[in-house]
């Protein structure tokens, strides 16, 4: 999955030598990403990376998901977790932490978000070792 800040400023740090360098932003973003399993229980995080104007992650879902206007997966079980209400709570999460500690309230996400649904191990390889190589692949 892929989520972007608005009009694509570098608002999380920078990549130096091929590595990403958070900055208090990014800290945030990181700090939110890494709790979304406390706050969405069927939830585990795999391969992620903070970039300066988008994060990259894996969100492995435990039960049936879909998309919440396409209905992509269907299932009957009303507890299903649905991916568009943990990307709305951590980008919820990140905003209201940027606003209520550095008073920015031009800080602002891209509206919705890009995803793929991991299908077989060969695909989340290839999407893990995009995720790592990330910020060495940007110039």
């Amino acid at each position: 999955m892929t989520i972007c800040i608005q009009n694509m400023e570098c608002v999380f740090g920078d990549v130096k030598n091929g590595k990403m360098i958070l900055n208090v932003y990014g800290e945030i973003v990181k700090k939110c990403w890494i709790n979304i399993p406390r706050h969405f229980k069927h939830v585990q995080l795999d391969e992620f990376v903070v970039m300066p104007n988008h994060i990259h992650g894996i969100i492995n879902m435990q039960r049936d998901v879909g998309n919440a206007d396409l209905r992509s997966l269907r299932t009957n079980d009303r507890t299903k977790m649905k991916l568009p209400k943990i990307i709305h709570g951590f980008k919820s999460s990140v905003t209201r932490i940027v606003r209520q500690t550095h008073n920015d309230y031009t800080f602002a996400w891209q509206r919705s978000f890009y995803d793929h649904i991991i299908r077989n191990d060969a695909d989340l390889q290839r999407i893990r070792k995009y995720i790592k190589n990330n910020p060495k692949n940007t110039a």
